[in-house]
């Protein structure tokens, strides 16, 4: 059983009715809870802050190594296939170290853990320019992807846990400041290494600030970790998507006893299953092209900075998608014509980027971004796929995990092919076939089940 982020007193969650209405995010009528008091209040606000800058965090470690790419590249000596090894480390750092989230959570809570994830990324972030040669570059990283793995898994939770109504919504709010974090490293990365002298080691280290404040919302409750019950059970009236009652439960939203909840083996799921393919095949597409569409543009004789405010196109798509797309997937019995969508717009980017890519730059960088929103998606399902928040911890750490591991070989891949080939057709017919099992992999993922339905065993 995870610990408790704060107190059961000052921040229980209130019960969601048995068929609510999106409001703003902290609007309550008076029939569903009594008047939240100001220590309540002060601390629901503190986890939203805490949640946007984690969340602010998750991406700049990459998107501004993408920016610089060709810079760090030259400093340090690697070759295409080494610069393709640095690309694959983010999904390999989150496969191995994402495993670890969920035990973490348990023995030390869940904030805590993503309070020591914003320490390592700051660190990290901070050494990496200045560690010295290829392996040190590579070891100062994996420890920023390590505090940004444990933090990726446990946002779910996070989220699932303190707002168990309002899934679609946070979830929303968490992916667009996510977007926004992962598209502003790569839109000022260039022009503020430019103007703080030109050392691409300055332009990297300096995203160790935005880490080191996001340390600061969590400490006031890095110490609550009861135990609580609510953890492993339904919210009232929560169903699956967070808006209706599960099946097997009445309208109030009787749950079964603690004890009586059957163990869930996650690997028994097809959804699961489905739901960490298409998380896989997403991020690779997520990974390749943040580590390497701005070398697209740039050998298509893009200047850098330009390339750079491309790929933050790309990035910022993200921005009003990842509001949009959680709510509207909430709405859906099926969320799979949502993955077709998105796989469509991602076919038609990499198409133009073999045909025109710097006659329709701008086109493709928006149907890149489009198609990237795959990950929003992805974190929707998590929370809608399962019925209780033990079973979002277990499909969050499971789909995550393998997901990443599916996912590490591409762009390295990518890397050895433009090495050998001498140009983009290769990699970009690469995408463009991995694009097709992931739409299917997101219309099986998106069918309305839930785990604990398909993978249940008693204990």
């Amino acid at each position: 059983m995870m610990g408790v982020m704060v107190s059961e007193k000052t921040l229980t969650p209130t019960a969601a009715p048995a068929i609510p209405s999106e409001r703003p995010m902290f609007e309550r009528p008076m029939s569903e809870s009594p008047v939240p008091s100001p220590t309540r209040a002060w601390a629901t606000r503190l986890v939203v802050v805490g949640i946007v800058l984690t969340a602010l965090n998750l991406r700049p470690a990459i998107t501004s190594l993408g920016a610089l790419l060709e810079e760090v590249r030259v400093g340090l000596g690697m070759s295409g296939s080494a610069a393709g090894l640095l690309t694959s480390v983010p999904p390999l750092c989150f496969a191995l170290f994402g495993v670890m989230a969920p035990r973490l959570a348990r023995r030390f809570g869940p904030v805590a853990v993503v309070c020591a994830g914003m320490v390592a990324i700051a660190g990290g972030l901070l050494l990496r320019p200045y560690a010295g040669g290829t392996a040190g570059f590579l070891a100062a990283s994996a420890l920023a992807l390590m505090g940004i793995a444990v933090s990726n898994i446990l946002m779910p939770v996070i989220v699932k846990r303190w707002f168990p109504d309002r899934v679609g919504s946070m979830t929303g709010l968490y992916s667009m400041a996510l977007a926004l974090g992962t598209s502003s490293a790569a839109a000022v990365t260039v022009p503020m290494t430019e103007a703080l002298g030109g050392s691409w080691r300055t332009g990297l280290a300096v995203w160790a600030g935005l880490a080191a404040a996001a340390v600061l919302p969590w400490l006031p409750f890095v110490r609550d970790r009861a135990p609580r019950p609510a953890d492993s059970l339904p919210a009232r009236g929560e169903g699956p998507t967070g808006t209706a009652p599960a099946r097997g439960e009445d309208s109030v939203g009787t749950a079964p006893a603690p004890e009586d909840v059957p163990a869930v083996r996650i690997t028994r799921s097809r959804t699961a299953w489905a739901l960490a393919v298409f998380f896989g095949l997403q991020a690779t597409a997520a990974y390749i092209t943040m580590g390497w569409m701005a070398q697209i543009f740039r050998d298509a004789g893009v200047p850098a900075g330009t390339a750079g405010l491309l790929l933050a196109v790309t990035m910022v798509m993200g921005v009003p998608l990842a509001f949009v797309i959680p709510r509207l997937a909430t709405r859906l019995p099926h969320q799979g014509p949502i993955a077709v969508v998105l796989g469509v717009c991602g076919l038609l980017g990499y198409g133009g980027l073999y045909l025109a890519p710097a006659g329709g730059a701008w086109a493709w960088a928006l149907l890149t971004g489009i198609a990237n929103c795959s990950f929003p998606l992805a974190l929707t399902m998590v929370g809608m796929r399962a019925r209780t928040g033990a079973g979002v911890v277990k499909l969050s750490a499971f789909a995550q995990s393998t997901g990443y591991l599916i996912s590490i070989p591409g762009p390295l891949l990518v890397g050895v092919l433009y090495q050998h080939s001498g140009g983009w057709g290769l990699p970009l017919a690469l995408m463009a076939a991995l694009m097709l099992p992931q739409i299917a992999a997101g219309v099986l993922a998106g069918r309305d089940r839930v785990v604990e339905d398909e993978a249940v065993t008693g204990r």
